[in-house]
């Protein structure tokens, strides 16, 4: 007996969904029509005999079914895609430029190595740095592509993501009665968020002192981590750290605004290698792969 043979386009519909969280916002990520959508998951679900996708108000959610299907999907497309992209790059070549800060690296790995498949003839450069650097070489020409946190005095830039800030601290964290909320920072000059948390802080009436200055992730996690100071990053960042930090509990804390990740690529005509990795850049960032 043959086995059934899953249709692409279904599966892709029914990733869309999924990570869009709705069929309205699928049809507008995608640009396609939301009744074309819906038509491919009846499809999809038909031949599968059983629902894949739960209404929730204005939100779908899978079910089981449909999140074992998508985890399968997810391999299938990105096997499809790579297969297509071997074929189509034979002949691209060259080099392209990435920067992208250290906290970013993580969550653009599977991006990267999937670029890396589909044009094994190109050579890519990937440099780690702070935003503000970052934005100095791509205006320099040296990188052509940064995914940055936006600066509010550099604006520009395409929007991928915006992401709220939340207070962290080790699970103990107890800052002492009457001094001032320690601080575990990156430097003024470069880094948004310390900023934005000093400011908010000043804005409360909270006294604050910088306890701990450091240029890595790794620093800031093992003073927090010792419970000798508190931070603040966003949801993903956090999410890559080793479980030593998390959300803070303390009252009165100010709230924090959100920040905006942003892809900046050089001006001029980009070469075809830098406009396709940004392009794919764009697409899997705001759609959460590698996140």
């Amino acid at each position: 007996m043959a086995v059934p043979t899953f249709d692409l386009d279904q599966l892709r519909a029914l990733i869309d969904v999924i990570d869009s969280g709705g069929f309205t916002s699928a049809a507008r990520r995608t640009g396609g029509l939301q009744s074309t959508i819906s038509m491919k998951i009846r499809r999809l679900e038909a031949e599968v005999g059983q629902p894949l996708l739960v209404r929730l108000g204005r939100g779908v959610m899978p079910t089981a079914a449909g999140q074992d299907l998508a985890d399968h999907a997810r391999g299938m497309l990105r096997l499809n895609d790579q297969a297509w992209g071997s074929l189509s790059s034979n002949q691209l070549s060259g080099k392209v430029r990435l920067g992208v800060p250290d906290d970013y690296a993580a969550q653009l790995a599977d991006t990267i190595r999937a670029f890396r498949l589909q044009h094994p003839k190109v050579t890519l450069d990937l440099s780690c740095d702070f935003s503000v650097n970052l934005l100095q070489k791509l205006q320099d020409g040296r990188i052509d592509l940064a995914v940055v946190t936006r600066m509010p005095s550099v604006p520009g830039g395409e929007i991928l993501r915006r992401e709220p800030m939340v207070w962290v601290s080790a699970p103990d964290f107890r800052p002492d009665d009457g001094a001032p909320l320690p601080l575990s920072v990156y430097p003024a000059e470069v880094c948004v968020l310390r900023n934005s948390m000093t400011q908010a802080l000043s804005s409360a009436g909270i006294d604050w002192r910088v306890v701990y200055t450091s240029m890595s992730m790794t620093g800031q996690t093992a003073m927090v981590g010792a419970g000798l100071a508190m931070t603040a990053l966003t949801p993903s960042i956090l999410q890559q750290t080793t479980g030593v930090i998390g959300p803070a509990t303390l009252s009165l804390l100010p709230p924090l605004p959100e920040i905006e990740i942003a892809l900046h690529r050089r001006s001029g005509r980009p070469t075809d290698a830098a406009r396709i990795l940004g392009d794919m850049l764009s697409e899997r960032f705001r759609a959460g792969d590698g996140v």
